[in-house]
């Protein structure tokens, strides 16, 4: 059963850890999931945090470092020695090992990797450092269940069973060669249903899904999510099998994209946190205020060189925020649904045939709109002349801040760049400056001023 983190337990730690009653401690706490220790520690004191860190066991404690606040097991990790760590590091499996370890400032990192027990453990550690981050060789864990295809089935029981000790969950059995080549997977009622006198050869799966270490990890997510697979071997340019990705991994990959996309799409250009400083805060936000700033007066240029329009009909004064407003809105639904194809990788078809698309529906839409704007121009006794200005601008602002929302992003994309940058002020502020520019052009022409 789940426990609830009320106010009035968390007080009740906080006074056991006043008086330093390590034994109650211990047994109110010693039995509860990682997750819950981790969202305690986040909403206790560093010194409080602290104790209570080097009081739990290892075991239970290792599983919670993966869940706490980055900012708080940051400090956390501060106060504690480089054979403290090394004790949390060793109940890890290797990719989350290699994941706390890369927090660490570089003459921390030499330290605790001298400390820890196991030489292989620390040895998988460093190899998974080297890899790049955001690829499949970042994400991959070293351990895993792999069967030589010479095996014999004893044999092959024997050494899983030895194998799957170091491992938290078998999700897969893969199976190599001599020469460690991955070449397919066992199934375990295969395996269970084989006479002894098999060989592995006999009765494994050719077929398997694999990726590179260098492949990204929104590729490898693609890839798990597309034949909904738990588990993914990775493999070298060799095709020797070095490690494998699991879902746990991927999901949190997931998240972290999606939390850095909704903040770049609100305009933050860097991954910040509620917590964080004024001056990291300001730094992620001011770019794109300075943005909104540059388009916000180049809006006012047109409208000042329009002035005498706005002398002789003033009505179009108060429509402009109505343009600049639809076209933003307009922009920001055609990006965000271009965006999140790309994400999932579902955009299909020529870029002529979307355009034609496009057009058609902001056609649809922008005469929906320019009848909605006649009926209210009818009942507001605005002049017809006016009613048609903001009709035709409006029909044809939505169709270029539909074409704009559109292919912005896939620019982008194609040119390595986050599309999801263009759901945000750039395509908000890009179509504000074009909006107000062809909403006093054309009343210019109906008009005639």
């Amino acid at each position: 059963m789940a426990t609830e983190i009320t106010k009035e337990f968390l007080d009740n730690i906080k006074g056991l850890i006043s008086e330093k009653d390590d034994g109650t401690l211990l047994k109110l706490l010693s039995e509860e999931h990682p997750a819950d220790i981790a969202e305690i520690i986040d909403q206790l004191g560093l010194d409080d945090a602290t104790y209570l860190f080097k009081l739990l066991d290892s075991e239970l404690t290792a599983e919670a470092l993966m869940d706490i606040d980055e900012d708080d097991r940051e400090k956390i990790l501060n106060n504690l020695s480089a054979q403290e760590i090394a004790d949390e590091i060793d109940e890890l499996d290797t990719d989350d090992a290699a994941d706390i370890i890369s927090e660490l400032p570089d003459e921390r990192v030499t330290e605790v990797i001298s400390e820890l027990e196991d030489d292989d453990h620390a040895k998988d550690i460093v190899e998974l450092l080297r890899y790049e981050e955001g690829t499949a060789g970042s994400l991959m864990a070293k351990e895993l269940v792999k069967v030589k295809e010479t095996w014999m089935v004893p044999t092959c029981v024997r050494k899983m069973r030895s194998q799957a000790q170091e491992v938290t969950r078998v999700h897969s059995i893969y199976v190599v060669d001599q020469k460690n080549h991955l070449i397919g997977r066992l199934s375990l009622k295969d395996l269970l249903v084989a006479s002894a006198k098999d060989k592995i050869a006999n009765i494994y799966i050719p077929k398997v899904d694999s990726v590179h270490f260098n492949d990204k990890g929104e590729d490898v997510a693609r890839l798990m999510q597309k034949y909904d697979l738990e588990a993914i071997p990775v493999v070298d340019d060799d095709n020797v099998l070095i490690g494998r990705i699991t879902i746990d991994d991927i999901v949190d990959l997931i998240k972290e994209e999606a939390e850095k996309d909704y903040q770049m799409a609100a305009g933050i250009t860097e991954d910040i946190d509620a917590d964080d400083s004024i001056l990291d805060k300001t730094k992620a936000r001011l770019p794109w205020l300075i943005l909104g700033l540059v388009g916000g007066l180049a809006a006012a240029s047109i409208m000042g060189g329009f002035e005498e329009a706005l002398t002789q009909f003033p009505e179009l004064f108060f429509f402009t925020p109505l343009i600049a407003a639809m076209a933003g809105n307009v922009g920001v639904q055609s990006s965000a649904i271009i965006v999140q194809g790309l994400a999932n990788d579902n955009i299909r078809g020529s870029m002529f045939n979307r355009m034609f698309k496009e057009i058609g529906l902001s056609i649809v839409n922008g005469v929906i709109l320019a009848i909605l704007i006649f009926v209210f121009g009818f009942f507001f006794n605005y002049s017809i002349n006016i009613s048609i200005t903001l009709s035709i601008s409006l029909i044809i602002v939505i169709i270029l801040a539909s074409l704009i929302g559109t292919f912005v992003p896939l620019i982008l994309d194609k040119n390595g760049i986050d599309p999801a940058v263009a759901t945000g002020p750039f395509i908000t502020t890009s179509n504000d400056i074009f909006g107000i520019f062809i909403f006093f052009y054309i009343a210019k022409v109906i008009l005639g001023f």
